[in-house]
Parts: C-alpha cells; structure tokens; sequence
C-alpha cells in the first residue's frame, strides 16, 4: 500500500490504519484515520479502537456514543459493549463518576465490564455478585455451543475469576485470592495480559515471603506483547513491584537501576523515590535517604505531603525529635489536623519544649477560630489547651482558654429550649429511673394533722450484735495482738524443731522408732547363738518373725558415682513470618 499509494489512493485508507493498528503502531494507524477525505462507518469504528488504546477516554466515548445513537445493525451489542469497557476504564484508571448510560447486562461481557466500573468506585461487594452473575452468563452462553469443552470454557471463565481474586484481595481474603490466581495461572490462557496482572497480583501477595515463588512468577510479566495489552497505570505498577521484588531479593544494584528508571519516565510520581529511599535504608544511610527526599520535595512540592512524612520518620529513628517536629509543621496539608497536633504536642514534650508544643496548640486553635468557629474539633483542642498547661503550671495561660471555653458555650441552646419536647412520666418510668431511690417531699408550712390516737412513730434501725468467739471468756483479757499475724506478734519466738518432725518419714510405715531399732540387727549387742530347744527338728537357730516388709534400696552404680542424663539438643525453629 505505501508502495503504491498514487494509484490506490484513498481506497485503501481503512485497510491501510487497520494493519497500523494490528501491528500496534497506534499512532500511525490514528494519523491514517484522520487524513482520511471521509469518516465513513469502517472508520470511526476503527478510530474508537485507536482512541481507547491511545487511553483517549472522553473522546473514545463520545465516538461510541455517536455510532450507537446513528447505526441500526448486527454489531450494536459490540458497540454496547466497546462503551462500556471504555466507562468502566474511566472509572478505574480516572477515577471518574460512574454515569448511567441505559446499557444492558444481557451478556457476560457487558455484566463484567460493569463490574469493573463498580471496583473502580469501591463497591466491592456489589461488584463479586455481579461478577457471579456474570460466569454464569458466561456458563449458560457456552453451553449451547457443542464444540466448546469443559476447558474451554474454564479459560474463557479465567478473566473472570482472576477479577473475582482480584476484588477478594482487596478485601483482604488473601487465601481464597491465592487459591482463585493459582487456578487461573495453572489454566495457562492464551492472553498475555490476563497472564501478566494475575502473576502481578500473586507476588503483591507474598510480598518479602515466598521469594522463589515471586521470581517463577515476574516472568510472566515480562511476555512478548505485554505492553500492548495492558493500561498504563497497570504497567506502572508492575514495575513498580519488579524494582521492589529486587529489594527484597537483596538485588541492590538492580533496585537502584529499576527505581532511577521509573523515576525518569514518572518524573513527579513519589514512588520510585520511596523505593530507593527504602534500599537506602536497608544500607544503613539514612543520612543519604533523607538527602534523596529532601531533593524530591523541593522539586515536587505538589506531591510532598508523604516525602514529608517519611522524612520525619528517618529522623524520629535517628533519634532527632526536634528536626522531625520542623519538617511535620511544615506539612500546610496537615499541620492542624488533631491527630498532627497530638503528635507534636507528645513529641515536643518529650523534648521538654513546653513553649513549643503551646505554640501548636495556639496556631491550631486560631486555624479554627477563622475557619470552623465553634465546630467539635475547635472546642476539643482548646479544652486540651487548657488541660496541657494547667498540666505545667502554666495556668495564667490556661485561663484565657477556659474564657474561651466559656464564651464558645453561651452559643448552646438554653437549658428549657433542650427540655421543651422531653416526656418527664417517661422519663421516670423508664428503665434506668428504676434503680433510683425517690424520697418524698417535704411539705412546707405547718405540719399536716395527725389522727387521734395515734402519736409520732420514728422507726430506728436496730444494731446487730456482734458474735462472739466460742472460747471466749469474759473475764479474761483479750490478747491485744490478736489482730496481728502470727509472726508479726511479739511473743512469737518461731516454731520449735522437735525430735519427732527430724523423724517422720524415717521409719517403714506403720512403725514408730522404737521398733524400727529394736528389729534393725546392726544396733542389737552380738550374742553367742543360743542352744537348741528340746524337741526341736533341726539344730539351726530360729530368728524372730516379723509382718514388716522391709524397705528396698536402689542398687549403688557400678561407679558410686549419681548418673546424670545428658541434656538434648533443641530442635531449631523455622524462620518468622514477616
């Protein structure tokens, strides 16, 4: 065609963009379309396409908008489609309002870009049932087809499910996201891209755990023909968690060139300063960090609000309280935030700068003297003025606060325009008045008449008499001390250790000591042997009977030594979780 574009001429205009567009040099295939003498139907189709890979969303939109209101043919549900992908982009990637434009969820193609728009909003539960909704659309369209298995239709169901996992991972079911992406990985579908953000997905789940797994799975990412098939943003991220993988992976050299990259296509976006300030920190040189960040604020002021903050908290962990206290006053964004003034306030009088942390106070409190008089957030910080320096001894100072607190309360409705609606026989019979005592009034004046016959009855409560001790004895004095502990008292002279407690135990059981040493033959004087008695069967001795089974002692080591067992070793544990 370029060959012989004097005879072709404007023949082959559509043909001509639609191979530019095939082989994605988008912007050549949008200059065809734009040169071409007449927008015919072919074309803007075309040009809708270009539009939204260009990420030209408005102007997409309106281009599809026109072809649905001006074509009656086969391809509206396409076009329907078209649009909604382009709706549903915008409110992912612009975060734009969603707008109701009467499209219809007939098919699971339009049910699922509707979907997207709802994650895009954060309507995640709304957003899983209809993504439900939508595989089983999907299920009962393919079932009609013959040809199509049961796998084929598991991987046209994959970019559903990977969406599914997606919008559980945001909920924070982390598990069940897992499990969801592993099933779409194992599926290996021929769409890079779905291939690409699922493998993205896995390794923002295992974060610094799960290594191996990460680095299988960044090179799906890296599939010829990725960067077409996926948005910017979605582009962005991935390599923003490659550099990141790197980081964790101890790749220094390899995060340093993969942020310093980032940072140069991203000029004003925060993130790439953060991970180098990160592998910064994993070095030790913080000094050097906050050098980085430092640079980055002063360059970008429009975006320094978190550099601020993480610069303050390199110099909290540096130990240097006042520096970090300078650069959160520097914040306009947040410097008089309650939960800002909190902060300072305990970092500044951990420092003992009492006179700073009232200066915050007082700029915080005027912020909201001029800008929301009156308002919650204005009377809490001025009675927590007050609180502080009463707390210090600063009370000349507490007093104009408390005059402050006092005028700001006249603005409250009186005490009867409060009252005015409340039900009091209500409020008496309801359940918390239960438990409250009523007494009755008193009558003022003179005293009410009384019946005859009848006098002025006082009731007195009767005393209890105390028991006594069943020992007790009234004309024995009462030990002083009997109050006391027994060890406390003074006559207490400890317990006295006595032969019989030296002896309990020593004996066998059952027998006091007595026997222990009358039947132990070590102690009894060595006598000859007796003769024998007449009428004896044989000439032995016969020793005296005892029922007492003597006690059996251990046999002594070979040794004389007491064996000890030798101590195991422990098992080493697995390494923490992160």
């Amino acid at each position: 065609m370029n060959t012989h574009s004097k005879v072709l001429g404007s023949e082959v205009v559509f043909e001509k963009a639609y191979c530019e567009y095939r082989l994605n040099r988008v912007e050549s295939s949008l200059k065809t379309i734009e040169s071409a003498p007449e927008q015919t139907d072919k074309l803007k189709e075309l040009y809708g396409q270009v539009l939204y890979r260009l990420e030209r969303y408005d102007e997409c939109k309106s281009v599809y908008t026109d072809l649905i209101r001006n074509s009656q043919d086969e391809y509206e549900e396409e076009r329907k489609t078209n649009l909604a992908a382009v709706v549903a982009a915008m409110s992912q990637w612009e975060k734009a309002p969603m707008e109701d434009l009467g499209l219809p969820e007939s098919t699971y193609e339009l049910c699922y870009n509707a979907t997207c728009s709802l994650i895009g909003q954060g309507k995640l539960t709304e957003a899983l049932n209809k993504l439900q909704q939508a595989e089983e659309l999907c299920r009962v369209s393919l079932a009609d087809d013959s040809d199509m298995t049961e796998e084929d239709i598991q991987s046209e169901l994959a970019v559903i499910h990977s969406q599914m996992a997606y919008v559980m991972q945001l909920q924070g079911r982390t598990d069940e996201a897992l499990q969801l992406y592993n099933q779409v990985i194992k599926l290996k579908p021929s769409d890079v891209g779905l291939l690409a953000v699922t493998a993205n997905n896995i390794i923002t789940i295992n974060k610094d755990q799960n290594v191996f797994d990460s680095k299988k799975k960044v090179k799906l990412t890296n599939a010829e023909g990725v960067e077409y098939k996926l948005a910017k943003k979605q582009l962005q991220a991935i390599d923003f968690n490659k550099a990141l993988l790197a980081m964790y992976t101890n790749q220094a050299d390899q995060c340093r060139k993969l942020s310093s990259s980032l940072q140069a296509q991203n000029p004003g976006h925060p993130r790439p300063v953060l991970i180098q300030v990160a592998q910064l920190c994993r070095e030790k040189q913080h000094s050097r960090a906050i050098e980085l960040l430092q640079q980055f604020s002063d360059q970008n002021p429009e975006s320094a609000s978190g550099i601020k903050l993480t610069m303050a908290q390199l110099y909290l962990v540096q130990g240097h309280v006042t520096k970090a206290c300078d650069v959160l006053r520097s914040i306009e964004e947040f410097k008089h935030k309650p939960g800002m003034v909190s902060a300072l306030v305990t970092m500044y009088s951990h420092e003992e700068d009492i006179d700073s942390a009232i200066d915050v106070f007082k700029q915080a409190i005027e912020h909201y003297q001029s800008e929301q008089p009156g308002s919650a957030t204005h009377l809490a910080l001025v009675r927590e003025a007050a609180n502080f320096k009463l707390k210090y001894g600063r009370k000349k100072e507490a007093i104009s606060d408390l005059e402050q607190l006092w005028k700001l309360s006249k603005h409250l409705p009186s005490a009867d325009t409060m009252s005015f609606n409340v039900d009091v026989d209500e409020l008496e019979n309801s359940h918390g008045a239960t438990y409250v005592r009523k007494k009755a009034a008193k009558v003022v004046g003179e005293n009410p008449p009384k019946e005859q016959g009848h006098g002025e009855i006082k009731k007195k409560k009767k005393k209890k008499k105390g028991k006594l001790p069943k020992n007790y004895d009234p004309k024995v004095t009462p030990d002083p001390e009997r109050w006391l502990p027994m060890k406390e008292r003074s006559y207490y002279r400890g317990k006295k250790k006595g032969k019989k407690k030296d002896q309990i135990g020593k004996g066998t059981q059952g027998a006091t000591a007595g026997a222990s040493a009358e039947l132990d033959a070590s102690k009894t004087a060595s006598s000859p042997p007796t003769s024998p008695r007449p009428g004896s069967a044989s000439g032995s001795s016969t020793a005296p009977a005892s029922g007492v089974v003597p006690p059996r002692q251990q046999k002594p080591s070979s040794s004389g030594a007491t064996r000890k067992k030798a101590p195991q070793k422990k098992k080493k544990g697995g390494k923490g979780g992160w």
